[in-house]
């Protein structure tokens, strides 16, 4: 009742915020870009303010196009491809204001346009002088190629008059490579107001997409030199399950791990309602999602010092655990920390619950469409 009430006063509000002092926003586009047939938190973040858009009475699409980072030269041609893309109207419809997010959408031209950022392409930025980028920072023509792309941000940056990102940690990146400025925008996770807490079991849950930049190995490594009482449940998919079965299986704990793939919500909901942690150690994350949705089950977390996003929610030893060593049996200790001690476990969930619940759609809407915070919500 009180979430229908507030959706007719967003809608009421929605007939006085205008693009000047006779003009209202009425359509939105939502600009976002997608490889085919995977999914996961940017997907999600899209798809969320979507709903949350139209809930309030806005008439709005998502356009979404796919792309592909390989050859890297079809990356160029992706960017061209937004650079191209006429939204000022469509089919005689006025399209108010554009509303773009990730690496290559924010390339859109339109009078109009706000940016909420996701991530830019990593690959060439934070990730570049690591395993992970695919580059080679000692190769001239990989040097050429992200000089390029850098250059073609800025260009593409500086025409937003207002930019916002999903965490402070893209804020961070933003400054440090293209010296922009940005104000951080937290948004609540999918499943908001379902988050229940149940009981604090044997099981020390995983979350999210199987991806090597997802650290699930460590949790699976680090599970043998745990209390053989602990066991482990891991739910998501992705390219990295057969390495993660066959570390499983060469550590000696297959029989403790659960490798689950995709679950409905339904299960989510009653995974994380009734594990004793949530172990999410990413490399430097841009929001991570998995962090709110474990405080709003009231259920602590074990996150690694250069998680990146998590570290703007976990408080070591308050409401979770920060990694200062990636060392198995380290991780192990403090696994076994917290599961002998399930009092500790529920103190942690109920800071970190007080953490994350204020976080709201409305404050995100109310921002993005007309430029003002809500100084009722602390973020």
């Amino acid at each position: 009742m009180k979430r229908r009430v507030q959706n007719l006063l967003a809608k009421t509000k929605n007939r006085l915020v205008g693009l000047g002092k006779n003009q209202e926003i009425k359509t939105i586009a939502v600009c976002a870009a997608q490889v085919p047939f995977f999914k996961g938190g940017a997907e999600a973040h899209v798809n969320g303010l979507v709903r949350e858009l139209e809930e309030r009475g806005y008439e709005v699409d998502l356009i979404n196009i796919p792309y592909k980072w390989y050859p890297y030269e079809q990356l160029l041609k992706s960017i061209k491809i937004w650079q191209l893309l006429d939204l000022r109207e469509s089919n005689g419809k006025k399209i108010d204001i554009v509303i773009s997010t990730k690496f290559p959408s924010y390339f859109v031209e339109h009078s109009n346009k706000v940016l909420w950022l996701t991530h830019q392409y990593r690959q060439i930025y934070d990730l570049f002088h690591t395993p992970y980028s695919g580059f080679d920072p000692s190769e001239k023509k990989d040097m050429e190629l992200r000089n390029k792309f850098i250059k073609m941000d800025n260009q593409a940056l500086k025409k937003y008059k207002r930019i916002y990102t999903i965490s402070k940690n893209t804020s961070i990146r933003l400054k440090k490579f293209n010296n922009i400025e940005s104000t951080t925008l937290y948004h609540p996770p999918q499943l908001e107001r379902k988050y229940f807490t149940s009981d604090y079991k044997d099981y020390i849950l995983s979350v999210g997409r199987l991806d090597s930049l997802k650290r699930v190995d460590l949790l699976v490594r680090s599970l043998k030199y745990c209390n053989k009482r602990i066991k482990c449940k891991i739910a998501g998919t992705g390219p990295e399950l057969s390495r993660l079965q066959s570390i499983a299986k060469n550590y000696g704990v297959s029989e403790r791990i659960e490798f689950l793939g995709f679950v409905s919500d339904e299960e989510l909901l009653d995974l994380y309602a009734n594990c004793f942690v949530v172990f999410f150690a990413p490399k430097d994350e841009d929001y991570g999602y998995i962090t709110l949705e474990a405080f709003l089950s009231k259920k602590p977390v074990i996150t690694s010092f250069d998680s990146g996003g998590p570290l703007e929610f976990i408080e070591d030893e308050k409401n979770g655990i920060i990694l200062k060593f990636l060392e198995e049996r380290k991780v192990a200790e403090r696994i076994e920390k917290l599961f002998f001690d399930k009092e500790k476990c529920q103190t942690f969930g109920i800071e970190g619950y007080k953490k994350v619940k204020d976080i709201n759609w409305e404050n995100v809407i109310d921002t993005l469409i007309s430029g003002e915070k809500n100084e009722d919500c602390p973020f």
